[in-house]
């Protein structure tokens, strides 16, 4: 059986070329993103076509516990498991922080922070469950986050807190998860 690789923003750009290298590997994959339904279709059938893959789309909002729960249960129920969790997503609300509106702070930390901690933790209640069962677990969260994040970036400082608040948090969950 191949893997399945559930890819966060996976719609276009990083993302559906992280998608594409997988499915191109022999993955399965599950693309989420937002976007116009017609696009986001044509995109996930020419991957499809192009890889020999089978490509589902969910448009889950990574921010809703509920809704990640639904997409983890619908992808384990039609493939099995989640073997990779790639959290891709994101937005960019430039402003200088004089300029800059806590609705465009918030934006940002919700689609990149709660937007990444929200599949990861339903991620992991599958595979600690695995575990339990006594199921080898064989998984992999992977994460992107930006150089801003490393050294800031001039107009983007919920970007640049966000990136890096990603980064700590893998840091952290490798440290917690490594045993899963």
């Amino acid at each position: 059986m191949s893997s399945l690789v559930l890819v966060t923003g996976g719609t276009k750009g990083i993302g559906l070329g992280i998608a594409e290298a997988f499915a191109r590997a022999g993955a399965n994959v599950v693309l989420n993103g937002f976007g116009e339904a017609l696009q986001i279709e044509k995109t996930r059938s020419e991957l499809a076509q192009r890889t020999n893959a089978m490509v589902v789309y969910s448009p889950a909002d990574m921010s809703k516990p509920k809704a990640i729960e639904g997409m983890i249960r619908q992808t384990v129920d039609m493939f099995g498991s989640v073997d990779i969790m790639v959290n891709n997503a994101g937005i960019v609300r430039d402003r200088m922080i004089v300029n800059m509106s806590v609705d465009e702070w918030d934006a940002v930390m919700k689609v990149h922070l709660r937007g990444m901690f929200c599949p990861v933790r339903h991620a992991i209640d599958h595979w600690r469950a695995m575990s339990k069962a006594g199921t080898p677990v064989d998984a992999r969260v992977v994460t992107t986050s930006s150089g801003a994040g490393l050294f800031g970036s001039v107009s983007q400082a919920n970007y640049s807190a966000a990136k890096a608040g990603i980064a700590a948090f893998t840091i952290v969950g490798a440290a917690e998860l490594g045993r899963y």
